[in-house]
């Protein structure tokens, strides 16, 4: 037998042989990527355009469309206090992976700190971004609690004064599909070309009047790769960008 030759063949075998395996688990990559983003819950004229455009997509898309309310709030940003400086600066991370520790540190010091949410796509230079929630699972975007940090220490906080006001007499709507939403700024150019969506979230959001009575309604926010964030309301649909403050229908 020709071992050099037998040889050379199980050597080309192996490489042809791994060469399938690659393939095949690339496939299934792009195939549990496309699911997990799932394209497929998009008109098919909405990824053309996105093709076209350069526009891609970084976060799975919510499927919840659940029933919710408009809610009325007590709030004026005007009306904010200065920062409360802390005796002892708390020690920090720049990323939270985990918020228990944030929480343990300002247990007793921030009132009802188990009904915030770190929200990272708004946090500033310094400072952690936490918003409060809407029956303890619907962020509240226009009002934000802030941890101003220094040399990855927490050394003082701002919390914000509102309240929520009862929502039994708002009727319960059901919301918009994400994917409804986000085709509608897509087809109608809300996001530029060679963007990407980095983040889908739904909260409440509202323009806010200059007044303490305010009132917002469950709104899909699509944060884009520089920082932008755009509002589909979920009941009307309409879109509003805060830079112009006005709803566009």
């Amino acid at each position: 037998m020709d071992w050099g030759r037998a040889k050379n063949v199980l050597i080309y075998a192996f490489l042809l042989l791994n060469l399938v395996l690659g393939y095949q688990l690339w496939m299934d990559y792009r195939e549990q990527v496309g699911s997990n983003l799932d394209f497929t819950s998009l008109s098919e004229s909405t990824q053309q355009v996105m093709e076209e455009n350069g526009i891609q997509l970084l976060s799975p898309i919510p499927t919840e469309t659940p029933q919710l309310p408009k809610i009325n709030y007590i709030y004026s940003a005007e009306a904010q206090g200065e920062p409360v400086g802390l005796e002892e600066p708390v020690d920090t991370k720049l990323v939270y992976a985990d918020e228990k520790e944030l929480r343990n540190a300002f247990e007793g010091k921030v009132a009802d700190l188990g009904n915030y949410r770190h929200d990272p796509q708004s946090d500033k230079e310094n400072i952690f971004i936490f918003r409060p929630l809407v029956q303890k699972e619907w962020p509240l975007f226009n009002v934000e609690l802030e941890f101003i940090y220094e040399s990855q220490k927490i050394h003082a906080y701002r919390e914000p004064v509102f309240e929520i006001m009862p929502t039994d007499d708002m009727e319960e709507q059901k919301v918009l599909s994400a994917s409804k939403a986000l085709e509608t700024l897509i087809e109608r150019n809300f996001i530029p070309p060679d963007t990407a969506v980095r983040e889908i979230q739904l909260g409440y959001y509202g323009q806010l009047f200059n007044t303490e009575d305010q009132l917002a309604a469950p709104t899909w926010r699509f944060t884009l790769d520089h920082g932008e964030m755009i509002y589909v309301q979920g009941i009307s649909g309409d879109v509003l960008t805060p830079k112009s403050d006005t709803t566009k229908e």
